[in-house]
């Protein structure tokens, strides 16, 4: 582009920060001397650096500012010079001394520690503390104090600049009340290049041209013969970041599509739950280690239970008619009773059997929700996080069947390679562990639990033995796998550039 087109599309801005640029190339000496703000500045310079016109140099740097005693010390003198001042050969009290010297008591004791360290005075206990100076204390005066020479120059101060004497009166400083703070800070300067020196020489940037076109001038026809701004379609400007969901979210709803399109209905519920809902109507026995406060989030108070817990009770006890021996001890009400933070979305499971009926079956269920486990807080465990779980309740159901499903949604999720091992759990027979294998480390990574749920939990609540296929598998695993978060926590960082640019979920 011509440096005339140019200089016609400058903005105001530019054209107050451009002439300015050689006498003062840092940010804050060019919104000083041009009267803008320092964002106005900013945004002055990116445009002109967008036209080719300046360099923006961006260096970060510690610079040294004055605190609030720091500016009181820098008129007054340092508060041990102030006392030195003050005292004569002729023992003074210690009061009358900070009075004559403008000294709060708290800088009277630190000048007192100070001075007397350097034996810059006698003192003499009286009635009053009777203070008298030294021939070292004369010496002082003379010689001066650290730190005297850095309150001389002129703040902010670069620490790249100092020397190392300076530097050490600084660390010095820095040990005090309030004199003066060490912050990194961006400093941001330009210059000009070759094509901006030849418009400030060859263009007049006096000249006034209109912003904007508005209704009144075209009615009136007072727009001929103005010179408006020229405007430059090329030039690069603020990026406008839309709103959106946030990127975990994307997920859960991804993943909830999955199953409602394979003809599952979602169970919902609240996070607070009895312990007989969340753990004994799924045969979890009351001693078991995972209801320590240790990895439960107990609340206080005392839940109602349904009219069914005679029957869970039972099957704890004794099996209930299940053909198991249950537990074998004395079941708790009182433990039932107690109220937790669901520990997992299995617990919605529970509830949903006990309300079906069997004219309702075949049926299929899911739940994607937030559990709570009582976890120490790292890079692969979170106190809070997202379940997956899900029901089929059919008399025909068996374990080909788990299988597939389980497949289908990996296979959805990205995960095409699906085994499965044999596991433990409480609340299934047979139980299987899953792993999908992992297209880019080419190796196999857990990722859940399923099986299908023993009687001692399906007859208590359904009424009748019934095949229940049942999963439970942990969300964050395999979404972090798709954003290459190596930290588990970076899922619900507050992270305003993270949210911005983090890839959308597509599949």
């Amino acid at each position: 582009m011509e440096l005339k087109t140019i200089a016609q599309s400058l903005h105001e801005y530019e054209k107050k920060v451009l002439p300015r640029i050689r006498q003062n190339p840092l940010l804050n000496h060019l919104a000083e001397a041009s009267g803008l703000q320092e964002v106005e500045v900013s945004r002055a310079l990116q445009w002109l650096s967008n036209k080719k016109l300046i360099t923006v140099n961006t260096e970060e740097k510690e610079i040294i500012e004055l605190d609030e005693n720091g500016k009181k010390y820098q008129q007054q003198g340092l508060p041990e010079r102030r006392l030195l001042t003050e005292l004569t050969n002729k023992p003074t009290p210690a009061n009358e001394l900070a009075k004559k010297a403008n000294l709060n008591q708290e800088e009277m004791h630190a000048c007192i520690g100070l001075l007397r360290r350097q034996n810059a005075f006698h003192i003499t206990k009286n009635e009053d503390l009777l203070l008298s100076i030294t021939p070292q204390g004369t010496k002082l005066l003379a010689e001066g104090f650290p730190g005297e020479n850095i309150l001389r120059k002129s703040f902010p101060l670069k620490t790249v600049f100092l020397t190392d004497q300076e530097k050490q009166e600084i660390t010095e400083l820095t040990k005090r009340k309030k004199i003066i703070n060490i912050e990194k800070k961006k400093i941001i300067s330009a210059q000009l290049t070759t094509a901006g020196e030849k418009l400030l020489a060859e263009e007049n940037l006096d000249t006034d041209f209109i912003e904007r076109l508005t209704p009144e001038m075209i009615k009136t026809g007072n727009w001929k013969g103005k010179n408006f701004r020229r405007y430059d379609v090329e030039v690069q400007v603020p990026a406008i970041n839309g709103g959106r969901k946030h990127f975990e979210n994307e997920a859960v709803e991804y993943i909830k599509r999955i199953w409602l399109d394979m003809g599952f209905k979602e169970m919902t519920g609240n996070f607070v739950h009895s312990a007989f809902w969340d753990l004994d109507a799924l045969f979890v026995p009351q001693d078991h280690p995972a209801r320590e406060m240790q990895d439960t989030f107990y609340i206080p108070g005392k839940a109602k239970l349904p009219a069914i817990w005679t029957k869970i009770k039972e099957a704890h006890e004794n099996g209930a008619g299940t053909g198991s021996r249950g537990w074998q001890y004395k079941y708790s009400k009182q433990e039932a009773e107690k109220i937790l933070l669901r520990t997992h979305t299995t617990v919605l499971s529970a509830r949903t059997i006990a309300n079906l009926k069997k004219e309702d079956l075949p049926a299929k269920f899911f739940a994607v929700g937030k559990v709570f486990r009582n976890e120490a807080l790292d890079w692969k465990h979170l106190f809070e996080f997202y379940q997956v779980d899900g029901i089929v309740v059919d008399p025909n159901a068996n374990l080909k069947h788990l299988k597939g499903y389980l497949r289908q949604f990996y296979k959805k999720m990205g995960f095409p390679g699906v085994r499965m091992r044999p596991a433990h759990f409480p609340y299934t027979e047979p139980s299987l562990e899953v792993d999908v294998f992992h297209p880019v480390k080419k190796e196999w990574v857990e990722f859940g639990g399923a099986g299908i749920f023993r009687p001692e939990v399906v007859k208590p609540l359904l009424g009748f033995d019934c095949p229940v296929l049942a999963w439970g598998q942990g969300m964050g695993r395999y979404v972090s796998e798709y954003w290459k978060l190596t930290d588990i926590r970076q899922l619900n960082n507050n992270d305003l550039k993270q949210l911005r640019e983090i890839k959308t979920w597509l599949k």
